[in-house]
């Protein structure tokens, strides 16, 4: 049977644990701390602290409570509402349990948790030419300069969404991108393309702390402090990839894959490419990335080569 608290929002799962399972509020502070010093991102500590409230509700005691048994029986059931073990819903089940047995000093390894196979499925890239469409479907200059950007940087989407007017060095033709995946930060050439299309965007938009601002809820109009949202940079690309009529089933990280892969083609090495990602290894890279060419030269921004004349 399915958990009807499932569906429910992360904070008001939280809540009702704190409520009605002993222990738990403490629980949960500890767990938050933990997650914040491990330089975790927010996300994880909504997404474990979630699936921990709904094992807390299930079994009405904290996780950590319970015996080998329990967690072998809850387990089971969620194989069972998930046609995989690789199911997003699973996986945090399992990833959260291991952190607060780690959290709370106990010897998680008593626990026969199995381990998370992933699948091995290539990314979705996107010709040349449906790039091209992409990048001149949208009607605002805000959503071309959008996936310009996270095509043109292969940027995920926190990072375009993070991008301060500060960061933007047009004259040298950078971004730097403060605080990707791991915290770590790095610079991005921005081509010539991209620093004209920003350079229209700053004149007509006239942002002043973040270059994408967003709209608050409860709020009419927009928010100079406020970023664009994560649900907004979706809409913006799946609207561009419908206007311009194309049928793979992309996201916005389909345009980081296209970047690392037209690179390639276009005659980069893998070494400089793992850089331009912020990759912490190399075989990250190797994961997604189709063919690596020999040959090194200066980093460049594809859009540069987007457009020009064929030889």
């Amino acid at each position: 049977m399915k958990n009807k608290s499932e569906k429910q929002p992360y904070r008001t799962l939280v809540k009702q644990a704190c409520l009605k399972v002993q222990g738990f509020e403490d629980f949960y502070k500890r767990l938050s701390r933990k997650i914040r010093i491990a330089g975790k991102s927010p996300s994880t500590l909504s997404n474990y602290t979630r699936y921990l409230a709904q094992m807390a509700l299930h079994f009405e005691c904290l996780p950590t409570e319970l015996d080998t048994e329990q967690v072998d029986e809850y387990l089971e059931q969620m194989l069972d509402q998930h046609d995989t073990p690789s199911e997003s819903y699973f996986k945090f089940v399992v990833y959260s349990l291991r952190f607060a047995f780690k959290a709370e000093g106990l010897d998680y390894k008593r626990f026969t948790l199995p381990s998370i196979k992933h699948e091995k499925k290539l990314p979705v890239i996107l010709s040349r030419e449906e790039m091209r469409r992409l990048l001149r479907a949208p009607a605002l200059l805000k959503h071309r300069l959008l996936i310009g950007l996270l095509y043109g940087c292969g940027l995920r989407c926190m990072e375009v969404r993070s991008i301060h007017i500060k960061d933007l060095d047009l004259d040298r033709r950078l971004l730097h991108v403060r605080k990707g995946k791991g915290r770590k930060d790095r610079y991005v050439p921005l081509g010539e393309l991209l620093c004209r299309g920003v350079r229209s965007y700053l004149e007509a938009e006239n942002p002043q702390t973040f270059l994408f601002n967003g709209k608050p809820e409860g709020r009419k109009g927009g928010d100079f402090d406020s970023r664009y949202s994560q649900r907004g940079v979706q809409w913006a690309v799946q609207q561009a990839a419908k206007a311009a009529g194309i049928k793979k089933d992309i996201s916005v990280h389909t345009l980081r894959h296209t970047y690392a892969t037209h690179l390639l083609e276009d005659g980069l090495d893998i070494v400089s490419i793992k850089e331009l990602l912020g990759h912490e290894r190399i075989e990250t890279t190797m994961v997604y990335l189709h063919v690596a060419k020999h040959g090194r030269k200066a980093p460049f921004s594809p859009l540069d080569t987007l457009f020009a004349p064929a030889p």
